[in-house]
């Protein structure tokens, strides 16, 4: 399994830079959305310190991490497990609409994918528009984060898939030592685009380390383009909440603009 994350404790993640809730000065409040996926409640939520969001993400049960099944039929487009709304607050204040999640029971190319996994994708675009994206756009961003790629996949029986699009979600640029890695990955941050504009940002974790029960990082790259309003996170961090027996994936750092 390749170094793609690093495992640490909450309070080494917050010395990193995080922002925990409960340390940010003045008035704050939590709002969150939640929704039932096979028998589990997975929630989006975001952290308000008046108008201004501190953190933002989705608490993932233990339970819909063990119920997946461990074989499933290949469909495409893949099919999402859910779709969960962001709280109004979080789509006013940092322009992110959604979260889909999908279960990857074989995983996909490129070869570090093919191993179980979970897609957490957060769209600042709403459902409707990721259902009506058919990668008839071949057209890429002008610039991607630095190591980033959007590399053009051959896939047996489909052709090549440009920017590795998939149809319902859009292109995926990925870390270029991921493009390269032939062992499994454990994690890894993607960002979507489509028609050349950024349209999510998606951690991409391995059931393998989701059932090591254990906190992790993962860099969160600048992106350039975004669209009017829309803000991205530069910190993220997994917590691993023992009692509640649940993830929460939690995002930071956003730039004031």
């Amino acid at each position: 399994m390749g170094p793609k994350h690093l495992l640490v404790p909450v309070t080494a993640a917050l010395s990193l830079g995080f922002v925990a809730a409960g340390d940010v000065e003045g008035p704050r409040s939590t709002f969150e959305s939640c929704s039932m996926v096979m028998e589990a409640r997975v929630c989006t939520w975001v952290v308000m310190d008046g108008n201004a969001a501190v953190e933002m993400g989705a608490t993932v049960p233990m339970a819909l991490v063990e119920a997946v099944p461990a074989d499933a039929e290949m469909v495409w487009p893949p099919q999402e497990l859910a779709t969960i709304a962001l709280p109004p607050e979080a789509r006013s204040a940092l322009g992110v609409d959604h979260m889909g999640i999908n279960w990857e029971a074989h995983g996909h190319p490129p070869a570090s994918f093919m191993t179980q996994h979970f897609d957490f994708h957060f769209y600042s675009i709403t459902k409707e528009e990721v259902r009506s994206i058919d990668c008839s756009d071949h057209s890429k961003p002008p610039t991607l984060p630095p190591h980033y790629e959007l590399p053009d996949i051959d896939v047996p029986g489909m052709g090549v898939l440009v920017g590795l699009c998939v149809p319902q979600m859009g292109m995926h640029a990925m870390p270029h030592e991921d493009v390269e890695e032939a062992d499994a990955f454990d994690a890894s941050m993607m960002l979507g685009y489509y028609g050349g504009t950024p349209v999510f940002f998606e951690p991409m974790v391995s059931r393998a380390l989701l059932l090591e029960r254990g906190d992790f990082t993962l860099p969160m790259p600048p992106v350039a383009g975004l669209p009017a309003g829309v803000r991205y996170p530069t910190e993220f961090y997994a917590e691993y909440d023992d009692a509640a027996s649940q993830y929460r994936l939690v995002f930071g750092g956003f730039d004031s603009k």
